[in-house]
């Protein structure tokens, strides 16, 4: 299989029923890898599940908002060697209109999730010794932007928490990452509406537009770098926080 052979793996993959989440389950069946794959919406779960390759793939639909089913989803989960998490919102909201509930639901899905799962996997012992785990973060973490306190706060969270949670796992040889992308050409940015994003809107975006001179990025590009973090190459970088997407500031 060569480079980031992934021949033999168990990975679990949240918010896998569209863009990031989806290539990268597609990408990482084609490098011989087993997928489960999560969502929410269960017909473009099944669609997802479609395009795999190879044999010996799950699809589980799961709303992880809940620690009941946080804890039904995990209890389904075989041994896993690595858990992408790629579920998560985004969603401008200027600091003046923030109310108890924006924060409720930013920081519930983009940190809350991911913190929860995991703690559970781990509990369960539903992952090996020398697994990866990756955290999806963002590069507005480095270069904040007009009406994303909240979203950028619940990512900076996440990436506090994946260096702790490196450090926590060393002894096992559990690598903990983030990756941070720029702008990707996901529906989450070019149908904002459809997935629960309104606050997105065309003048906003062609703003951020302006600052990646290398355009945005693709799904593709994001599961390239997850490939590399899953596979036995980077068995060597834990705490690691990669930027992808060059910014003007």
């Amino acid at each position: 299989m060569g480079f980031c052979d992934l021949s033999g793996k168990v990975i679990l993959i949240t918010g896998a029923s569209s863009g990031i989440g989806r290539q990268t389950a597609i990408r990482i069946s084609r490098q011989g890898g087993k997928v489960v794959i999560s969502g929410r919406d269960r017909q473009k779960l099944d669609e997802a599940y479609r395009e795999l390759e190879n044999d010996g793939h799950l699809a589980i639909d799961a709303d992880l908002t809940g620690e009941k089913q946080i804890g039904e989803l995990v209890d389904a989960l075989p041994e896993l060697d690595g858990i992408v998490h790629c579920a998560g919102i985004i969603g401008p909201t200027p600091a003046k209109f923030i109310r108890q509930g924006n924060i409720d639901k930013m920081f519930r899905i983009n940190f809350e999730v991911p913190v929860l799962l995991t703690a559970k996997i781990l509990q369960k012992r539903k992952i090996h010794n020398n697994a990866s785990i990756i955290f999806l973060s963002t590069i507005a973490t480095k270069s904040p932007y007009f009406g994303g306190a909240l979203y950028t706060s619940a990512k900076s969270a996440l990436e506090a928490y994946s260096k702790n949670l490196a450090l926590e796992l060393a002894a096992k040889g559990i690598r903990s990452n983030c990756l941070s992308p720029g702008l990707v050409n996901t529906p989450l940015i070019t149908d904002p509406a459809k997935e629960g994003n309104p606050e997105i809107v065309d003048e906003s975006l062609e703003r951020y537009l302006k600052k990646y001179p290398l355009g945005i990025g693709e799904p593709d590009d994001v599961a390239n770098a997850i490939l590399f973090f899953l596979s036995d190459e980077s068995r060597w970088i834990s705490g690691a926080n990669l930027i992808m997407g060059s910014v003007i500031q």
